[in-house]
């Protein structure tokens, strides 16, 4: 029997659990067929007038064709990139959510609300590793229509949600689909990456929009699609709010990064020969390969070679998961974990705490007539091996955070090297870099750990 769109939505409203759409003061779905014309407006009608048009503007340098420039001089040609995403209105004097990779580098941003004004928008806190920013528009007092950040809820596979932004700048746009998935953590390069995945159209243009639950509350950050060819094929995926409620909260405090929690331990998800070995029927679960010592873990009694299977009642089944358990809790917060360990399963309370930040930063740019001229370089501890997304536990010598023009982006230093060693001398921190790279020396030998990979560069003086 084939049966219709309006019949099909009309039995998944029919069997939408009550707690959707009974709530007192809040947004019902339709429950019948007569008032099935209007489905959404109600919930669009609310959340739209908050969702906005991010607008990002950067001008580049760009290196002429060696051919031309033999006519031009070789000057570098300047030209602008733009980015055109989504966003929403999370606080009425014009705090805003988006996505970091809609105004990543900008040296200009404006937001257009869906009343068609546009507004100079300031960046008060961007987040790469999760992907979100916080932008501010000066209301001059007005109140702007705004959409609740529902982090409390617990969206299910088959929920009803809507997908609203500006995909291809046509405009603004709803889209309406099911919950396909969650704890999505394989989509895209990002530390917290535990995505909602949805069928709901989602396009480019759409990233930093909301996805919708039917009380009109944002439950995700519309951020990433697959797709071969770059258009909606059903598979798109958001952001928890649990993740973008933390960020924004971290913006309104006055932080300019986000606080996060951190367990201390290195973990590797199970394979199936993995599994069995441990006593386990499935690959269920993540092997604790290091603890910090003096870490939330180390405190709790974990030790290598336990399994923990859950943090909080979740499951656990890879180290994205289990990342992103700890990291949406606050410094402080008190979870129960499920391990296993020699084949006895335990439960475990452990106090997360923010990540130690000995050894001091001291960040430094190096300067002076040497190979590393123009690198900006940091002491590593696991709260600046959070903060610049790198493995604490693989971190031995210096970090390279910047790159500033100078010797250093001639020979191809990039952020994220470790400099190991600079003439044979082993670097553990940047006051020694400084002292290092100021010695005399008739040339240099320099040791840098990139992605894991040792590289040794020679200089001449």
């Amino acid at each position: 029997m084939t049966l219709n769109r309006s019949v099909i939505l009309l039995i998944l409203f029919s069997l939408a659990s009550p707690r959707a759409f009974a709530q007192p003061g809040q947004i019902q779905a339709p429950s019948n067929l007569m008032t099935m014309k209007m489905s959404f407006s109600p919930i669009v009608k609310r959340t739209a007038p908050a969702v906005v048009n991010v607008y990002s503007r950067r001008v580049v340098r760009q290196q002429i064709d060696p051919f031309w420039s033999l006519f031009a001089g070789g000057v570098p040609r300047e030209r602008v990139e733009q980015s055109l995403g989504s966003g929403s209105i999370v606080r009425a004097d014009g705090v805003i959510l988006t996505n970091h990779h809609n105004i990543a580098g900008a040296q200009e941003v404006r937001v257009a609300t869906a009343d068609r004004r546009e507004w100079p928008a300031t960046v008060l806190l961007d987040d790469a590793r999760a992907d979100l920013a916080v932008l501010k528009i000066e209301t001059k007092g007005e109140r702007l229509p705004t959409i609740a950040i529902d982090d409390a809820s617990n969206p299910q596979v088959g929920d009803l949600v809507l997908a609203i932004g500006n995909p291809f700048g046509v405009g603004q746009t709803v889209t309406n689909g099911i919950i396909s998935a969650l704890a999505r953590s394989q989509v895209k390069e990002n530390d917290y990456a535990f995505f909602i995945q949805t069928d709901a159209s989602i396009n480019p243009g759409n990233s930093g929009g909301p996805l919708v639950d039917m009380n009109g509350d944002l439950i995700g950050v519309n951020t990433a699609i697959v797709s071969s060819s770059g258009a909606s094929a059903g598979v798109g995926f958001a952001i928890p709010a649990v993740m973008a409620k933390q960020v924004v909260d971290a913006a309104l405090s006055g932080g300019h990064v986000v606080a996060r929690p951190w367990l201390g331990a290195k973990s590797q998800a199970l394979t199936d020969e993995m599994a069995k070995s441990f006593g386990l029927e499935a690959p269920q679960g993540v092997v604790i390969t290091d603890v910090w010592p003096g870490g939330s873990a180390f405190r709790a009694g974990i030790a290598r070679g336990d399994v923990i299977l859950s943090v909080g009642g979740e499951p656990i089944n890879d180290d994205a998961a289990l990342t992103y358990r700890i990291a949406t809790r606050h410094p402080g917060d008190i979870l129960n974990l499920q391990v296993r360990r020699a084949g006895q399963m335990r439960s475990v309370r452990l106090t997360v705490d923010s990540p130690p930040s000995t050894p001091a930063p001291d960040l430094r740019t190096i300067a002076g007539r040497n190979p590393l001229t123009g690198a900006t370089v940091v002491n590593v501890s696991p709260a600046s091996a959070q903060q610049y997304g790198v493995d604490p536990f693989a971190a031995r010598g210096v970090l390279v955070t910047e790159i500033q023009g100078g010797f250093a982006q001639t020979i191809g230093v990039q952020p994220g090297d470790f400099i190991r060693e600079i003439n044979g001398q082993k670097v553990a921190s940047t006051a020694e870099l400084a002292a290092a790279v100021l010695a005399p020396a008739n040339g240099w030998m320099i040791v840098i750990e990139r992605n894991g990979q040792t590289i040794t560069a020679r200089f001449s003086g």
